[in-house]
């Protein structure tokens, strides 16, 4: 029975460690110069809706150096876009290659690509979660915690994606999570409810709040996404006005504990929901949970084709 990875909730508590050993294994043999080509003859979909640097770049590198071969395709040269349906195109993709990537704006899109198509299918971003992202976090928490035993995350900006996405990461993990938004810009009520289902198993505490300095006290994670997502663009006024005060700064940083990580997924507009010395800082590891992005991506496209 093939696997998917549309959600967050496609993986159990036990998958997850499992990617995340994995990735750590094959970011210790890259380092050393280990090959590994266990995808050789293996090709890799990738339809893109919406533009990107580090996950277009991360799947494209991670599955040559898996052994395969990434086809990328920007949504516009589909014939989806001249009325082929989304069903119809799952079908064709699963007679040509192993595994497909899709990043686009609709989630249903994804669904239904999962659900018609032979061959596993991973959500490389859509508007409503962003599930490669919180792997990749986890990962970097890992190499510098040890674990996510005990770990809290704040989240400070928007609940969006990433938002909704360590919603359910966090309360499949045990993470504890605090999510400090402005009225009007809180997760989706569906998402929230449903982590809190999972968090009740777990001992995951979670919390939405509105003071951000709250939401820091006393975490090991401080994390932070654009204000204004890609398709918003008409809302940036209103949008930079109501997050005033949501900045992740020094001043902000001082309210967590001393040796708190800084994360930002990218891209960051420096001086908006993050300041360029925070940014640039000490606590910053915004770097190495870019890179990790390789990583622990290459884990995924094994445990689901290899």
């Amino acid at each position: 029975m093939k696997k998917d990875l549309v959600r967050l909730t496609d993986l159990s508590r036990a998958d997850i460690e499992a990617l995340i050993d994995s990735a750590a294994r094959l970011k210790d043999d890259k380092a050393k110069g280990i090959p590994h080509t266990h995808l050789s003859g293996k090709t890799l979909g990738m339809v893109f809706n919406k533009s990107s640097t580090r996950t277009r770049i991360s799947f494209e590198v991670g599955m040559v150096q898996l052994g395969g071969y990434p086809l990328f395709l920007s949504g516009a040269q589909l014939q989806m876009t001249r009325g082929e349906t989304v069903s119809d195109t799952a079908r064709i993709f699963s007679r040509y290659v192993g595994e497909l990537v899709i990043r686009t704006y609709e989630q249903s899109e994804v669904d239904e690509l999962a659900e018609k198509a032979d061959i596993p299918v991973i959500n490389a971003l859509t508007d409503m979660y962003h599930p490669c992202q919180i792997l990749a976090d986890m990962l970097t928490i890992v190499e510098r915690h040890g674990s996510l035993d005990g770990v809290k995350v704040a989240y400070v900006g928007d609940g969006n994606n990433i938002a909704h996405s360590w919603l359910l990461g966090a309360s499949i993990m045990g993470v504890d999570l605090s999510i400090a938004t402005p009225e009007g810009y809180r997760p989706d009520a569906g998402v929230v409810s449903e982590a809190k289902k999972i968090a009740a198993g777990t001992g995951a505490n979670i919390e939405l709040i509105s003071d951000p300095a709250a939401a820091a006290k006393d975490a090991h994670v401080l994390y932070t996404d654009t204000w204004v997502s890609m398709g918003q663009e008409e809302e940036a006024k209103q949008r930079l006005a109501d997050f005033n005060g949501y900045q992740v700064n020094a001043a902000l940083v001082t309210q967590a504990r001393p040796d708190v990580m800084v994360m930002h997924c990218l891209p960051a507009h420096r001086g908006e929901e993050i300041s360029a010395e925070v940014m640039d800082g000490p606590n910053s590891v915004v770097w190495d949970e870019a890179e990790n992005r390789l990583h622990i991506q290459k884990a995924v496209l094994l445990a689901l084709m290899g």
